[in-house]
């Protein structure tokens, strides 16, 4: 037995073995088996991860890039989604302007988060006057971040809803303010010219950092707060290119050139900060509106040692410079040089030519260009009218596929500068006809051709229509209805038109002081000089001209020489031969001659026809024989064709008895075949224009216009003590 019983323990230990063994190599294997399962899925799950991570990128890549149709082809063929593939659909479609999909796109959404909801609402920030739905949809978030209330208050500050965006800022956490939040508000208040909300919001913030800074440089710089803008940028600890860039430009726009210059040279120094593409654009800009060849040679040379590609961006502003230096080969050197032109390359190159007066060079650049906008066939519409060819500026005009106000105006502008002032009237008929809206600078342009044909009655309709299309309060458009007031002889609406200009300009200074001194108000005239000062309004040669010709109407000698001997010193203005001639006027008229020739012999440069017309004028009042002989053989030298030197001569002999000396006169006028054009003058009745010339005899109503003629010298014969009105109707009628 206790063999058996050693035997059955034996056996049962033996089966316990083996089961317990069995047991182990079934746990082994079934543990062997679960950490493979789990190895097997842990890797198909990171390549599923990898692939959703791959699909998402793409679907973004391909909105981004504007291909659509391939976004919406991997998102539908997509085994699974998670949230941030919805959302990144949704950005595609608004990224190329297809909100409503977008919002399709966020309402299918299984599980919205915020990043859902930011980006629909940012869709809606893009898509203009969507800004409703934007706030709409983020009062119904469930939960905010920084990034909800910074899109947001950014919708509202583009919409120019700044009190609702103040609104959200306040109520926002405190901490989420600095400094996205606060740059967003801040840079919408500069943008919009508000400078002082700009400021408050800026020194309220409790976290400022570089963009901060930076923003409110350039706000400065671009409300003209120059030494505002420079005493922040002095301060600041760090600068970044965009910093220096905007003060730079800051300089350059106000005229600063040295001051700018001088910090790029800084900038460069300092070496901390890299001059970008931008910063060069400034540059060359500011090169070519200088006329600052040298610089602008240094700056290509710096661009080519710093390696910057001839990019589109670059390559145009550098063609752009040297257009406006006249360097026209050079620009076409770069043009050439550029691997990609866009059409802004060609047009530079065409406005280049022109402006150098290379027109033909000009049209044939234009005749080769790829493709043309409404600014090639615009640019060289105005380049045929600057150099008075407007036949084949029109020619070209009608052969544009497309014509917008822009051509319309260059077209009627070009009448003007030609003198063909009742053309442009009639163009702009053909304008309003073909139903194209006139721009500001339409109505500026024939403005003044009513100005200088003296058409009061086109120039009030003119006037009524800037009325209607809302137009009357900008400041192009009353600078011209002040000087077509002017003219036209009506100084009082030009007055008051000048009044109601909110912020007038120099050219609104020089419109009214110009008018009051043509319509003999002399000391009004000085006056608005004097007002024009204490405004810190900047004169020009054009406003020195007016008060030296409102001195000229008053016959104030004394103020005008010392106004005319201050021009330099006090407005650093150099006198042109326009001013020496009004001062020579003056001097005449008040018969200090030998002033006046000594001032003419003094001038720095040869004197033009109206210097010596001014003194031959004055001889003839003050019957000074010798001054006008000299002052006719300088006329006629200048202006051989010119009858009025003769014409004044010769009467001056006759009026001192020279008769035979004024005859003399005559007949050398008459052997030159030169004629005297007669004296014109007109009147419009009921639409209809009336032209005189002197001794014309050929209006149809004539015998009328005689007796009434005669009619109104009679009684100015009665009126004056004299019974001569015959002979005092000859004199008219002749004369």
């Amino acid at each position: 037995m206790p063999t058996k019983l050693k035997t059955t323990t034996n056996v049962f230990h033996k089966h316990v073995l083996n089961y317990n063994s069995s047991r182990y190599k079934v746990r082994r294997s079934y543990l062997s088996t679960q950490a493979y399962s789990e190895t097997q899925y842990s890797s198909k799950s990171r390549k599923a991860s990898s692939f959703l991570v791959y699909c998402n990128s793409q679907i973004t890549e391909n909105g981004r890039n504007g291909d659509i149709e391939q976004a919406e082809s991997i998102f539908n063929r997509m085994p699974c989604k998670d949230t941030i593939t919805w959302t990144a659909m949704l950005t595609a479609y608004a990224d190329n302007g297809q909100t409503s999909l977008a919002r399709k796109v966020f309402d299918e959404i299984p599980q919205r988060n915020i990043a859902s909801y930011n980006a629909m609402i940012a869709a809606y920030i893009r898509s203009k006057g969507k800004v409703d739905e934007a706030f709409e949809l983020f009062t119904r978030m469930p939960e905010r971040n920084v990034v909800s209330y910074s899109v947001m208050i950014t919708g509202f500050v583009k919409a120019r809803m700044f009190d609702e965006a103040e609104k959200l800022y306040s109520e926002m956490p405190v901490e989420w303010r600095e400094p996205v939040c606060s740059n967003a508000l801040l840079n919408g208040y500069l943008k919009a010219g508000r400078i002082e909300k700009a400021v408050r919001v800026y020194q309220g913030m409790a976290e400022r950092n570089v963009v901060s800074q930076s923003c409110m440089v350039d706000g400065y710089c671009k409300m003209g707060r120059i030494v505002d803008a420079r005493n922040l940028f002095d301060r600041m600890q760090e600068r970044s290119v965009i910093t220096w860039t905007a003060m730079i430009d800051g300089y350059m726009k106000m005229v600063m050139f040295e001051a700018g210059f001088e910090l790029f040279l800084n900038m460069r120094r300092e070496g901390i900060v890299e001059v970008n593409s931008t910063t060069m654009t400034v540059m060359f800009e500011a090169c070519g509106s200088f006329g600052r060849c040298g610089e602008g040679i240094q700056m290509h040379g710096l661009f080519s040692r710093m390696g910057f590609d001839y990019d589109v961006f670059l390559g145009n502003s550098i063609i752009i410079m040297y257009c406006r230096l006249g360097c026209v080969d050079e620009a076409t050197k770069i043009c050439h040089l550029m691997s990609k032109k866009n059409i802004v390359s060609w047009n530079s190159l065409v406005a280049g030519y022109i402006q150098c007066a290379e027109i033909e060079i000009a049209f044939k650049l234009f005749e080769m260009m790829p493709e043309k906008d409404v600014v090639s066939w615009t640019t060289m519409i105005s380049g045929f009218s600057s150099k008075g060819l407007t036949e084949k500026a029109i020619q070209l005009f009608r052969l544009m596929p497309e014509k917008d106000d822009v051509a319309w105006t260059a077209v009627m502008s070009g009448f003007v500068n030609n003198e063909e002032y009742e053309e442009a009237l009639h163009w702009f008929i053909k304008m309003l006809r073909k139903a194209v809206k006139p721009n500001p600078l339409t109505l500026s342009s024939v403005l003044s051709a009513s100005a200088s044909l003296a058409t009061l009655n086109e120039g009030m309709q003119i006037h009524s229509l800037s009325l209607k299309m809302d137009m009357e309060f900008n400041l192009s458009v009353q600078n011209a209805l002040v000087s077509m007031y002017s003219k036209c002889g009506n100084i009082t609406d030009a007055n008051r038109i000048f009044t109601s200009i909110i912020s007038p300009n120099t050219v609104s200074f020089n419109s009214m002081i110009t008018g009051f001194a043509q319509n003999g108000f002399g000391e009004e005239a000085l006056n608005m000089f004097r007002i024009m000062q204490n405004e810190g309004c900047k004169p020009n040669q054009i406003t020195v001209l007016g008060v030296l010709s409102a001195c000229v109407h008053v016959g104030l000698v004394e103020e005008g020489r010392q106004f005319f001997n201050s021009m330099k010193l006090l407005h650093n203005i150099e006198p042109g031969p326009d001013h020496y001639a009004c001062i020579v006027d003056l001097l005449g008229r008040s018969g200090l001659l030998d002033e006046a020739v000594k001032l003419i012999h003094s001038m720095p440069f040869e004197p033009h026809a109206g210097v010596w017309g001014a003194l031959l004028c004055a001889s003839r009042t003050h019957l000074c024989l010798d001054l006008a002989e000299l002052a006719t053989q300088h006329l006629i030298k200048l202006e051989p064709d010119n009858a009025t030197p003769y014409v004044v001569l010769s009467n001056l002999y006759s009026t001192l008895g020279k008769v035979n000396d004024g005859n003399q006169v005559r007949m050398t006028k008459k052997s030159k075949g030169i004629r005297k054009t007669p004296g014109c003058s007109w009147f419009i009745v009921k639409n209809k224009v009336h032209l005189f010339l002197a001794g014309d005899q050929s209006h149809p109503d004539f015998q009328d216009i005689e007796v009434i003629l005669w009619t109104i010298t009679m009684e100015m014969a009665q009126l004056a003590g004299s019974s001569d009105g015959d002979h005092s109707l000859n004199y008219f009628m002749h004369h």
